[in-house]
């Protein structure tokens, strides 16, 4: 298996290792906030001490002046809310109140950041003791450069909210997306500079972190995006909010949390990329008072499942040559029930299927269910054309539960699109296929890629047949003879105690 992959590994697992002296100490739903808030004020400080101490070497007395800190887009951290300040009271009983006075000052400085900060630091149920240990924990961090301090606090926050994921179940999956999906997404996608970013139901904002260093990573600057996002959660909207000031991505959240289908914040919006992880499935989503929608374009979604509203509102989003990649669930694919099956119908003859990817199973820590990868796009290179590719037997194994994708994987994905449009794609049984519309049409619009790839073609069984027939024979006969033995044992054991059969 290749060295290169998604598992994080190294100095972010020391940080989570660590950290987790407080487990037992909080209640399990207040953690995530607490750790997240203290990685959030260590980095806003440490970016915010490296431009206080430019600005007075080059002795112009502005360092105190907070439009030098906006201007290179640092927070202006007060007095008070300095780590250096919070450090020194790290083994005082006030501890919690000195942090949460620091949240407070740094809300009051920086008005994007209003609401958005916790302030449980003082609660009785979190033991000082154990507060001030974390606190040194960070404190001794090190933290030379604003811009690795940005990667460095950034992947830590990204890693932590992977294993709060982990933890919590299918509540993780609120605001978390694995990152090997969201980055199997952007090196599909492709996004490019000066180009509008969107997530209607964004999470912790993992699809824009990806993206903005995608670009990064193609000779351009992390900064050269416009973000739109909209998240219903209101703790998970505070976590993107942090996470994007941690990244130093000027994101529009809007000033709330707010639902999406009710609440459309980016009502005008038409974005060049949309990538999303919509809830799968989700039920009771409001259908009865959204029926007549300008969205619903190609049919008005039903009340029990809302996989067909988020497809449509994203498409409505949709600029003239956008694009979008969304996770949803294998359902989606071949559904007929409820209307389903005439919306997929008329969204694939409005020739808006670039792409199906089927994934493997245990990619998410909160379902165990497979998923697929949508690729939508207006005005395709390969017009007419759909290409499906059959991944569940990619990635290997993390652990017992958990999948992942290496970046070869992630790459030869990116590549196999590429390709097809390029229209150099040869189809591979087994794992991609090219198909027309009329191919699908014959298919019933079943989007299933299993239906179009085939079965991978083996290597000739070389074994003669009369050979492996006794081989196999003789292996069943064994199984056999220990299976009639554990039935005698069964029917002993149940004699034993009084039972016959």
């Amino acid at each position: 298996m290749s060295e290169s992959n998604n598992a994080n590994i190294g100095f972010e697992k020391q940080i989570w290792d660590a950290a987790c002296v407080l487990w037992g100490h909080i209640p399990a739903a207040e953690y995530r906030k607490v750790i997240v808030g203290l990685i959030f004020l260590r980095y806003i400080s440490s970016a915010f001490e490296n431009r206080y101490n430019e600005l007075v070497e080059e002795g112009d007395g502005f360092e105190d002046d907070k439009d030098a800190y906006i201007m290179e887009n640092v927070f202006f951290v007060p007095e008070e809310a300095r780590w250096s300040n919070i450090a020194q009271y790290a083994h005082t009983p006030e501890i919690g109140s000195i942090i949460d006075n620091a949240m407070i000052a740094i809300e009051k400085e920086n008005k994007t950041l209003k609401n958005v900060l916790p302030k449980n630091y003082a609660s009785p149920d979190l033991d000082k003791r154990v507060l001030g240990e974390v606190v040194d924990l960070f404190t001794n961090m090190e933290m030379d450069e604003t811009h690795n301090s940005k990667d460095l606090l950034g992947r830590t926050y990204e890693y932590c909210i992977a294993q709060f994921a982990a933890y919590e179940g299918v509540k993780g999956g609120e605001f978390y997306t694995p990152s090997s999906i969201v980055k199997t997404i952007v090196e599909i996608l492709k996004p490019f500079k000066n180009c509008r970013v969107y997530d209607p139901c964004c999470g912790s904002g993992g699809m824009f972190v990806q993206s903005a260093k995608f670009i990064e990573a193609h000779s351009g600057n992390r900064g050269e995006i416009s973000v739109y996002g909209q998240e219903s959660n209101a703790d998970t909207w505070k976590m993107a909010k942090m996470n994007m000031a941690i990244r130093g991505i000027d994101a529009n959240l809007g000033n709330y949390h707010a639902d999406t289908f009710f609440n459309d914040l980016h009502k005008t919006l038409k974005a060049d990329f949309i990538m999303a992880n919509p809830p799968f499935n989700l039920k009771n989503w409001g259908q009865d008072k959204l029926k007549d929608d300008v969205r619903w374009k190609f049919g008005t979604p039903p009340a029990g499942n809302a996989n067909y509203a988020w497809i449509q509102h994203m498409i409505y989003h949709l600029a003239p040559n956008g694009k979008i990649g969304l996770v949803l669930a294998n359902g989606a694919l071949s559904s007929m029930t409820s209307g389903e099956g005439e919306i997929r119908k008329n969204i694939i003859e409005a020739d808006l299927v670039e792409g199906i990817i089927s994934m493997p199973t245990q990619l998410f820590y909160s379902v165990t269910i497979p998923v697929t990868l949508w690729f939508i796009t207006r005005n395709k290179k390969q017009k007419g054309k759909t290409l499906f590719i059959d991944a569940r037997n990619m990635g290997y194994m993390v652990d017992r539960k958990h999948r992942d994708f290496t970046d070869e994987d992630i790459k030869k994905l990116a590549d196999t699109f590429s390709a097809f449009q390029e229209g150099t794609l040869e189809d591979k049984k087994g794992f991609c296929y090219v198909a027309d519309l009329e191919e699908i049409k014959k298919q019933d619009y079943i989007l299933t890629p299993g239906r179009y790839v085939g079965i991978e073609e083996t290597e000739e069984d070389d074994e003669p047949f009369e050979e492996k027939m006794k081989r196999l024979t003789e292996e069943l006969s064994q199984m056999f003879k220990q299976s009639h033995k554990l039935e005698e044992e069964i029917r002993k054991n149940l004699e034993g105690i009084g039972y016959e059969i």
